[in-house]
């Protein structure tokens, strides 16, 4: 069976799936532990720890977790925010002084990571030596249109300059010629090119079929890449928790799934984890968490 065949039947079984409403992934806690209570709260379902135990996922988060799973449709998301989110500064205006301010906020306020174009990823690797925050490189941004090769390059570049995971934009014209193949191959040379990082594929969602969708987030993880993330913030529409929830039903509970574009408020926030996030992408972090009015950070 060719690479083509072989990811056709995938995805064909994994829209059958889909459209059967899928098996929904189960955790460890409602399973062993039914009715558990936790920090004076009963869990009922499974993704209760994160809700329930917001200062046990900041301490994992330090001892160097990268993720956190989450079932599909919490509606009730984790109190603290701030380890789940992505602190984003990629205008290409940005100066020192700008993405200085950025590892600064994101020190403070407990962010998971900050999240840079490669060309600024030594300055914040350096910037975030010492705490618990972990530096972002993007690759192929914002397009996603560069050769495999080329994107593994710029992807072993970025970490010998210090980054800690990859964000990476598929080859979005690929996808729309139904060219699979190059789709994977694609993926695949970044996450090889990372070796032990974590690689987040972001598929620009907004721009993509149903279908697309699927088959982006099916083929994300035949390659092994650690997350599926919905949008650059540079192209059309971004985030929304249908996608969300999408995205989760498709890759499981195994995968990171990442919300970013558009992505600004409190309730932006609540509402992607809600739907199944583990991670958020955003450029107004800080009043998310601090739940005041988002200044104009642009569209990311």
């Amino acid at each position: 069976m060719s690479t083509e065949q072989l990811i056709s039947e995938i995805t064909r079984r994994v829209l059958a799936t889909v459209a059967q409403g899928g098996p929904q992934a189960r955790g460890p806690c409602s399973a062993e532990e039914p009715g558990k209570t936790v920090s004076g709260a009963t869990c009922s379902t499974c993704g209760g720890c994160a809700t329930k135990r917001p200062d046990d996922v900041r301490q994992l988060r330090e001892a160097g977790l990268d993720r956190i799973a989450q079932l599909a449709g919490n509606d009730a998301p984790p109190a603290d925010i701030a380890p789940f989110i992505d602190h984003t500064l990629l205008k290409p205006e940005a100066t020192k002084d700008d993405l200085a301010k950025a590892c600064a906020e994101a020190k403070k306020y407990g962010f998971a990571t900050v999240c840079v174009n490669a060309s600024n990823i030594r300055f914040v690797a350096a910037e975030l030596h010492g705490s618990s925050v972990k530096p972002i490189a993007v690759v192929g941004f914002p397009l996603g249109a560069g050769t495999p090769h080329a994107k593994a390059f710029e992807t072993k570049e970025a970490i010998r300059n210090g980054a800690r995971e990859i964000d990476m934009v598929m080859n979005i014209g690929a996808m729309k010629s139904k060219d699979y193949a190059t789709v994977l191959n694609d993926i695949c040379a970044v996450v090889g090119a990372a070796g032990d990082f974590p690689v987040k594929v972001i598929l620009e969602t907004g721009g993509l079929s149903y279908d697309e969708k699927v088959i982006g987030c099916t083929l994300s993880k035949v390659a092994g890449a650690a997350y599926v993330k919905t949008s650059t913030g540079f192209g059309p529409g971004g985030a929304t928790a249908e996608d969300i929830a999408l995205m989760r039903r498709i890759v499981g509970p195994d995968m990171g799934v990442k919300a970013s574009g558009g992505v600004r408020t409190t309730e932006d926030a609540k509402k992607m984890l809600g739907a199944g996030a583990t991670r958020i992408g955003a450029s107004a972090s800080v009043g998310i968490v601090t739940g005041s009015k988002p200044a104009s950070a642009g569209k990311y």
